[in-house]
């Protein structure tokens, strides 16, 4: 550890560089550091040590900025620099003059004139997080997970995750839907059964939210087309690779729908969107990831509940167990079926039995066993629930009264339905599984920052 003074020293001697009218509280950001027509100049840039690596008459010292990484040289016969004196995860300013390196990330590198410590660690790094892969237990990892997301490949899982979430929300604006934000505690569940987290609100039974799905039906007697960004609760006593107890949902309801393939093409068209601006934008995290390729969107074919379960039964040699719903095996060979017949990723799997759904969806007209919604599957995964909603007051009363529940705590809700509602219907997508499938990882909790599931509440 270098000493108070020699930190002292650092500071007061350093030699920063700057660009010409530039002033001195601008910094150069990627990608103006790689940007050709600031070669051979003098700039300054600032960011954390990722790594150290000293050659002798030569030292490699690796900055880790929020975009990327940049390297410097320091050169230990102009002495501008000591490379003994600094330490992985310092924040520095550096400043230098910016040269080509075909070798170094990004193709450029920094000439270090001078490089000021404006921070140190307590201790040294618990994780190789410089490594490419730190090959570490997944235990491990989300136990340090506060400096494992330094990691340049964990950092870029949730930056595709952000590109995700952008391209849902950029989207959905330009189709003429309004953001809203809805509440996360209620006093009463939109799904019903026990998977719900209860708490104590003043003295006041009350739950965390399950999903926004009463308030954004409710808004969309406001504005027609709504979406949400937004954390759900289920207090599901379940410890899969594929299940948390809190994660992020992306939730879209549309009025003026003609039926409830409205809500799939919408969900089309978002997937669509997002693969092109990952595509376009987000090229650096993907080849990071070794993502060459992303999934076809182009033509999503739909498959019936019953009748997805009779092919994969057929073609696999699987029994048929739960006609009510789909289990996680049946899941994943309906998604192999689809990629094997029509080269998907993703298929929309229709008409639900109205046994396993919600009071609020609308049941298929023609069976009334069946109901108007559907489940999309990516790469054999569900992704997304959504449906047609009902959107009549007296059938919505009646469809809770057969499901054998009780309308208390439900005012608010049906007060939108008594005095008229369009045609509706929506869904809600799992960010961290989608991730999850686009990624090509194992276990959901690796696409979510910090994981809650039955046994994790830190950090």
């Amino acid at each position: 550890m270098a000493t108070e003074e020699t930190e002292v020293a650092k500071t007061e001697n350093a030699k920063i560089g700057f660009i010409g009218g530039v002033s001195e509280n601008n910094y150069l950001e990627m990608p103006e550091l790689l940007n050709p027509e600031n070669l051979g100049k003098e700039i300054r840039t600032e960011g954390a040590i990722h790594a150290i690596r000293n050659m002798g008459k030569v030292a490699f010292i690796v900055l880790r900025k929020r975009d990327g990484i940049i390297q410097c040289v320091a050169d230990a016969s102009d002495g501008a620099v000591d490379p003994g004196t600094l330490e992985e995860a310092d924040t520095v300013i550096a400043g230098g003059v910016l040269e080509k390196n075909e070798k170094a990330p990004g193709g450029a590198e920094v000439h270090l004139t001078g490089i000021r410590v404006l921070s140190r660690p307590a201790e040294a790094m618990p994780v190789p997080i410089a490594r490419a892969k730190m090959r570490v237990s997944l235990e491990t990892n989300l136990n340090l997970r506060p400096v494992t997301l330094r990691n340049e490949r964990e950092r870029a899982r949730f930056k595709i995750q952000e590109g995700i979430t952008r391209g849902f929300r950029d989207y959905l604006y330009s189709q003429g839907f309004t953001e809203v934000h809805t509440p996360k505690i209620s006093s009463k569940g939109a799904e019903g059964g026990a998977n719900i987290f209860k708490l104590d609100y003043f003295h006041h039974p009350a739950v965390l939210a399950q999903s926004p799905q009463f308030w954004k039906q409710i808004m969309v007697g406001v504005f027609d087309r709504v979406f949400e960004t937004g954390p759900v609760f289920r207090a599901e006593k379940h410890n899969t690779k594929r299940h948390l107890n809190e994660y992020t949902s992306l939730d879209f309801e549309m009025g003026y729908i003609d039926s409830f393939y409205d809500i799939c093409a919408m969900e089309t068209g978002v997937l669509q969107y997002i693969m092109k601006l990952l595509q376009e934008s987000y090229a650096e995290p993907l080849a990071l990831l070794g993502i060459t390729e992303l999934p076809k969107t182009d033509e999503n074919p739909y498959v019936r509940f019953d009748d997805a379960k009779r092919l994969v039964s057929a073609k696999y040699s699987r029994a048929i167990r739960n006609p009510y719903d789909l289990e996680p095996e049946e899941e994943a060979l309906i998604g192999r079926y689809f990629k094997e017949e029509y080269g998907a990723d993703f298929v929309f799997v229709t008409h639900y039995p109205s046994k396993k759904r919600p009071f609020y969806a609308m049941d298929d007209p023609e069976n009334p066993k069946f109901t108007l919604s559907f489940d999309c599957l990516f790469r054999g995964l569900e992704i997304t629930t959504g449906g047609q909603r009902i959107h009549d007051y007296n059938e919505l009363l009646a469809k809770i009264e057969r499901k054998g529940m009780e309308p208390d705590g439900m005012d608010g809700y049906l007060m939108a339905f008594r005095h008229g509602m369009p045609p509706h219907g929506g869904l809600g997508i799992g960010l961290e599984r989608l991730t999850m499938q686009l990624l090509g990882v194992d276990n959901v909790r690796e696409t979510t920052l910090f994981p809650r599931d039955m046994t994790r509440l830190e950090p």
